[in-house]
């Protein structure tokens, strides 16, 4: 098998890179090392957000690269996040643009929105809003008025794209039967202990392309958590094609039909998680890895459970 990196086709024509770098927590000059070993190692596909306050070193790292001679701007994919203090319709513009001046770019390949419900705005940077008792303050804003003012964003050229994330089966056929442009993606969580394999199928019906973040459980060696990253199964399942559970797990993650999105700062697992190219797990090897699914979550968000528009209240 090759280990070229194959490529995904969008409703929309565009394409991207069958894996991405993720860069949650990536903070303080980590992201924008990482993203430089990232694109040397052949990544050409970055996710990130507003939120998590590293645009800046994501554009910075892509400049240097383009300045180099290593890439073109159009070789690489950027994808953003519109955040939850952003949704009112006249305030979408502003924030794709400030996304932009953060990372010094023309444009972004994809614009996503952040979460299907939505904070009061209280300032640019006051992005977990709270009252008096400590509470996130939720806005009820429909998230069909926020994606018009998003489909602006294509026709202006400020994005080539947009998609969400977070956004659940009834959530994404109501977008869908009320948008000008679909979305090309949904990111939702996703590994093997939240295989979401009903969620994935409704998008695949639709033409939808579905990224996973937290894609390996966020292990934490000391707890040996998740089970599915330390379990000798797994372990024996990376033994027979000599490859580590981390790079078992995102083969799964990609031959169930995703995008995974695995965030490090350690460049040997940068260039670890991109070696999942030339091999092909068989129907044991995923029987093993679907017997980890209990569908409990990460990250529930049970701060917006209050919101009509909080995603996680039904199955999928």
């Amino acid at each position: 098998m090759s280990s070229k990196v194959p490529y995904v086709k969008h409703n929309n024509g565009t394409q991207i890179q069958s894996i991405g770098l993720g860069t949650y927590t990536s903070l303080g000059g980590d992201c924008e090392r990482a993203t430089l070993h990232a694109i040397d190692a052949g990544y050409r596909h970055i996710d990130t957000a507003y939120f998590y306050e590293n645009e800046n070193e994501v554009g910075a790292a892509v400049q240097r690269k383009i300045a180099e001679g290593v890439i073109k701007r159009e070789d690489i994919h950027i994808t953003t996040k519109l955040w939850c203090h952003f949704h009112e319709p006249e305030r979408v513009e502003y924030a794709c643009r400030k996304t932009l001046q953060n990372f010094g770019l023309q444009y972004v390949d994809l614009y996503l929105m952040h979460w299907p419900y939505s904070y009061v705005y209280r300032g640019d940077n006051e992005m977990m809003p709270t009252d008096a008792k400590g509470e996130v303050e939720l806005n009820d804003i429909d998230y069909l008025d926020t994606w018009r003012a998003m489909e602006k964003l294509v026709e202006l050229g400020l994005t080539k794209s947009i998609g969400v994330s977070n956004f659940n089966s009834e959530q994404l056929t109501r977008l869908l039967a009320n948008c000008k442009i679909k979305p090309i993606h949904n990111q939702i969580e996703c590994h093997p202990a939240l295989n979401q394999k009903k969620l994935i199928a409704l998008c695949k019906k639709n033409d939808i392309v579905v990224t996973a973040y937290c894609p390996l459980g966020r292990p934490n060696p000391a707890e040996k958590t998740p089970n599915y990253i330390y379990d000798a199964k797994v372990q024996a399942i990376g033994d027979k094609y000599k490859k580590s559970t981390a790079q078992v797990v995102l083969r799964y993650l990609i031959e169930i039909g995703t995008i995974p999105l695995p965030k490090s700062s350690n460049p040997k697992r940068i260039e670890e998680n991109f070696k999942i190219f030339d091999f092909q797990l068989d129907s044991e090897d995923h029987a093993v890895l679907d017997s980890y699914h209990t569908g409990e979550r990460l990250i529930p968000m049970t701060h917006a459970i209050k919101s009509k528009n909080y995603p996680f209240n039904i199955e999928f």
